[in-house]
């Protein structure tokens, strides 16, 4: 299993580390974004890292038949934790703000899903995934990401497992330090885009 500077280590050199004034998916503003497509765009390197995260799971005695995560930032890590893992991977996809299983994707009755994210800064993605897994029948069984930035403050109604877990401060746009006011703000993430 890696350790966490191994996981850091991983993300530095891929550039996937970044510093700054950034806005996050969630609407809160930080001075550290983890860009988990760089460091999942080598193949090896996302080997690696799911590799030790599936370690995890198994660790914790969690079985899972099918890996489930939010488009956009879970595609990558899902797929390759479902290889990890041995078991497929879907994705669903937010269609007017809300999320659905598209492409023939399915869901049987009381199937056993692990939802797996990139990073988790407050939760709420993954909690709004978990309710459409619910919504079609299946069986949350735990959440894992490759990031757990909330410090472990993220809550969910499972098990939460992640690779790494950082307490990386993130502030209300109305409650920004003044280290960070001048500094024009970076929207990195995915959500919002329009497709």
């Amino acid at each position: 299993m890696l350790s966490d500077d191994a996981v850091l280590k991983e993300f530095r050199e891929a550039g996937a580390l970044l510093e700054g004034h950034f806005i996050l998916s969630s609407g809160f503003h930080s001075t550290a974004y983890l860009q988990c497509a760089r460091v999942l765009m080598e193949p090896r390197r996302a080997e690696r890292l799911c590799a030790s995260l599936a370690e995890k799971i198994r660790a914790a005695d969690i079985a899972a038949d099918l890996v489930v995560s939010p488009a956009m930032g879970g595609v990558v890590v899902g797929y390759e934790m479902g290889r990890q893992l041995g078991v497929p991977a879907i994705f669903f996809e937010r269609v007017d703000g809300a999320f659905e299983l598209r492409r023939g994707f399915k869901i049987e009755r009381d199937q056993r899903c692990l939802l797996v994210e990139d990073v988790v800064t407050t939760g709420l993605s993954s909690r709004e995934c978990m309710d459409a897994v619910r919504a079609l029948g299946g069986h949350i069984v735990a959440a894992a990401s490759l990031v757990d930035r909330s410090g472990g403050r993220a809550e969910f109604s499972v098990p939460f497992i992640p690779l790494i877990r950082l307490d990386i401060p993130h502030f209300a746009p109305d409650q920004l330090p003044a280290a960070i006011v001048e500094i024009p703000p970076i929207k990195p993430g995915s959500r919002g885009l329009k497709a």
